[in-house]
C-alpha cells in the first residue's frame, strides 16, 4: 500500500512542504528557497513528525551548500527550530558529516531511507496484530510525519496490505488536533477505517473494551526506553496499562537518543499559548488566562510493551534491547 499524501517534495532547487496547518480544508504547498525558510517552516509546523522534520532539515542543509551560504551557521538555525524531535539534531548531524561530497544526494538519501525504513516498521509492526484488530491511536505518525509512509500508520497500512482487517480510533490531540485534522484526514485519503473521538473519550472506549492495541509514534526515545510523543501520549499509556491493552510505539532507530539516559532528561518544547485559548484563529478562553502548553510528554518505558523499530521489535529489558538494535545499525 502506498500513501495518498506527500508531504515533502524535492524539486532540484527548492523544498516544497505540505503546509499541514491549513489540512484538510486547503492543500497548499510553502516553497522553501533557503535553509532559513526550512527553519521557519519546521519552527510554526508547517512540516512536523519527527522523521519529516529530520528529512525537511537535511534538505535545508542541502539548500545551504547548493547556494553557497554558510552552512555551519544553517546547521546551528536548523537544530533550535523545535528541541524535542532528536531526528532533526540526526539528520543535521549526518549532513555535516557528508560535507565535502553531494549534499543533495545525501539528503535524497536520507529521504529514500526514511520510507525504507517506515516500510519495515510497518512489516515488523503488523505482525504482533491480529486478523482483525481495533487499534487506537494519538497525534499523527503517519504520512504526513514522515517522506511519505509513516511509522504508526505505516503499521496499520502493512497490516491492511497484509489481508488484515484494522479499524483505527484517532484521538483528535488537543490542542493542536493533529489527529483530527490530519490523521483522520489521512486515513480517509487511504480508504482505512477510521473514526474520531475527542480525547476525553479514550477512557470510556476502553472500559468498554474497543481497542486490542495502541500504536503512536515518537519525536524521542530515550536509552531506556521512555518515549516523548505529543502531548497526551502519558494519558493513553496509562489506560491501556490500566485495561490491560498493548501500548506499542513506532519509530526508527534514528529517533533513538543514546546520549539521553532517561525521559526526565528529555527536553520538552513549550509552545504559544495561542494555540490553547483559540481554534481556527477563533477565541475559546477568557483574554488574559494562565496557559501552559508542553508539546510533549513522557512515557515511562514499563508501560511501553514494545518499540517496533526498523531493527525488529524491541521488548524490556529495553536498555538492552535499543543497544542491540544501535549495535546492528552501525
Amino acid at each position: 500500500m502506498t500513501a495518498n499524501v506527500e508531504p515533502i517534495r524535492w524539486r532540484g532547487d527548492a523544498l516544497e512542504l505540505l503546509d499541514q496547518r491549513l489540512l484538510p480544508r486547503e492543500v497548499h504547498w510553502v516553497v522553501c528557497s533557503d535553509a532559513s525558510a526550512v527553519a521557519r517552516a519546521i519552527r510554526e509546523m508547517v512540516v512536523r513528525g519527527a522523521p519529516a522534520i529530520g528529512v525537511s532539515a537535511a534538505y535545508g542543509i542541502a539548500l545551504a551548500s547548493l547556494r553557497g551560504d554558510d552552512v555551519t551557521a544553517a546547521a546551528a538555525e536548523l537544530r533550535e527550530a523545535r528541541p524535542t524531535a532528536v531526528n532533526l539534531m540526526w539528520a543535521v548531524d549526518r549532513m555535516l558529516r557528508a560535507r565535502g561530497g553531494d549534499l543533495v544526494a545525501e539528503a535524497d538519501a536520507i529521504f529514500r531511507e526514511d520510507v525504507e525504513s517506515n516500510r519495515r516498521i510497518g512489516a515488523f509492526g503488523a505482525e504482533l496484530l491480529g486478523e482483525q484488530t481495533t487499534i487506537l491511536t494519538h497525534c499523527n505518525a503517519g504520512a504526513l510525519a514522515t517522506a511519505g509512509y509513516g511509522t504508526a500508520l505505516g503499521v496499520v497500512r502493512a497490516a491492511v496490505e497484509a489481508g488484515k482487517r484494522i479499524a483505527v480510533f484517532a484521538d483528535e490531540t488537543r490542542p493542536y488536533l493533529q489527529g483530527a485534522r490530519l490523521t483522520a484526514w489521512e486515513l480517509q485519503q487511504d480508504g482505512i477505517d477510521v473514526t474520531l473521538i475527542t480525547d476525553n473519550m479514550a477512557g470510556h472506549f476502553f472500559q468498554q473494551g474497543q481497542f486490542d492495541a495502541v500504536i503512536v509514534g515518537a519525536d524521542r526515545i530515550a536509552a531506556n526506553g521512555d518515549a516523548a510523543n505529543k502531548i497526551g501520549t502519558y494519558t493513553v499509556a496509562v489506560l491501556a496499562h490500566a485495561h490491560g491493552v498493548p501500548f506499542y510505539v513506532a519509530a526508527p532507530v534514528s529517533t533513538i537518543d543514546p546520549d539521553c539516559a532517561n525521559g526526565t532528561l528529555i527536553p520538552i518544547e513549550e509552545r504559544s499559548a495561542d494555540e490553547v485559548t483559540s481554534i481556527g484563529g477563533k477565541s475559546i478562553a477568557p483574554e488574559g488566562i494562565n496557559v501552559r502548553h508542553p508539546a510533549f510528554d513522557v512515557t515511562p518505558a514499563r508501560l511501553i510493551s514494545a518499540i517496533i523499530t526498523d531493527r525488529g521489535v524491541l521488548r524490556a529489558p529495553f536498555d538492552e534491547s535499543i543497544r542491540r538494535a544501535l549495535a546492528s545499525q552501525s
